[in-house]
């Protein structure tokens, strides 16, 4: 009598990889072909040229098959073996997170560090202009540290600008944060944020990407990954973008996967705003405040005492500064002399009584001055 007999995962792993490597073949094309032959996925490796090429494949892709890039495979393998804290996750993988193969173009590998299981978490993607305003840094990282302190997992692209204060955001709220590169998953773009990809690794976040090791930053990859952060998501939180950026094309392919987009107005005269604007206009929430994403997921479970804690803070602070103070700090950035002189207080206690409120959370300091985060 015969019994099946379970193929060892690193057999696996490497069909995985030779079917990974065949030019513009993807989950889709592999499902139609496995329905279509009555097959498995990793029997299309055995099959003979004429079979592949009547079954729809072209003469390059036939090509690949059956004469795999060994080297790039072993590539992969070696880099798995050499990380304690790697993995590879196939699509047929149970690992796998199932909100992403929801989508309709999942990556068939994901490379990545960290715990693969925290792919599953209950994901925000936040995302934004790269040059972002003082304004944009300040409400990137006070929505993703709120998000983050209601339990959300803060997920992002490890882009500078928006990308770097969400992941910054999440990491002060003692949060996990998932980044999804645009690279080879050993290398991080851009190479400042390489300090950033280790603090996220050090508080138990991942980095993923669909790119095996070696492969270089291109800019077609970038619009691609978008894809993924908006996949392993359940919603999209734009924060600043101007009309033409990456960040509407997330939003854009969260609509596609029918997730939900939130998006942060701004100055109607700032044109990193227009972006969140345009979202909102065709259909995009509006929102000021965390409270107003996690109301769209009331049937979930956050920790509500992130909202209590907020109202309670403000009132002891108000309770403890003057009003002329808090309305002397603007919506953008507000150089400390401009608060000392509207204010009419000496500038130690002027000093003294802002510290108190950005430790309330309601300003914050930036490189210009102060910015006032308004009602919480």
């Amino acid at each position: 009598m015969r019994q099946d007999v379970e193929i060892p995962y690193q057999e696996t792993l490497i069909k995985w990889l030779h079917l990974s490597s065949i030019p513009r073949f993807g989950v889709a094309s592999l499902t139609k072909l496995s329905q279509k032959l009555a097959c498995q996925a990793h029997d299309l490796l055995c099959m003979g040229q004429g079979e592949l090429l009547q079954a729809g494949l072209n003469s390059k892709q036939v090509e690949c098959i059956q004469h795999p890039d060994q080297k790039g495979i072993q590539r992969s393998l070696d880099w798995l073996g050499c990380n304690k804290n790697s993995f590879i996750l196939h699509y047929e993988d149970p690992r796998y997170p199932a909100l992403l193969k929801e989508i309709s173009s999942p990556p068939l590998l994901l490379f990545g560090y960290g715990d693969p299981q925290k792919l599953s978490n209950l994901q925000i993607a936040m995302v934004g202009s790269r040059n972002p305003s003082l304004n944009g840094k300040a409400n990137a990282k006070l929505f993703a540290q709120q998000l983050g302190l209601a339990g959300w997992t803060i997920t992002s692209g490890l882009a500078l600008g928006i990308d770097g204060f969400s992941h910054q955001g999440a990491l002060a709220a003692k949060a996990i944060t998932i980044a999804v590169l645009g690279t080879g998953i050993d290398t991080v773009y851009p190479k400042r944020h390489q300090q950033l990809a280790e603090n996220i690794l050090a508080a138990g976040g991942v980095i993923v990407s669909e790119f095996a090791p070696l492969t270089p930053a291109r800019p077609e990859n970038f619009p691609r990954r978008n894809r993924i952060i908006s996949g392993l998501s359940l919603g999209t939180l734009v924060v600043e973008a101007a009309l033409k950026s990456g960040s509407l094309i997330t939003a854009r392919y969260a609509t596609e996967q029918n997730r939900d987009v939130f998006a942060i107005p701004g100055n109607i005269n700032n044109p990193l705003s227009k972006g969140c604007h345009y979202l909102i206009q065709q259909g995009a929430k509006l929102v000021t405040e965390f409270a107003d994403i996690n109301e769209e997921f009331s049937h979930l479970e956050f920790n509500t005492n992130v909202t209590n804690e907020n109202k309670i803070q403000k009132k002891c602070t108000q309770s403890l500064a003057t009003e002329r103070l808090l309305d002397s700090v603007d919506f953008e950035a507000t150089p400390l002399d401009i608060v000392v002189e509207r204010s009419g207080m000496p500038a130690s206690e002027v000093m003294s009584q802002l510290l108190e409120y950005e430790l309330r959370g309601l300003v914050v300091a930036v490189s210009g001055g102060y910015i006032k985060l308004g009602e919480k």
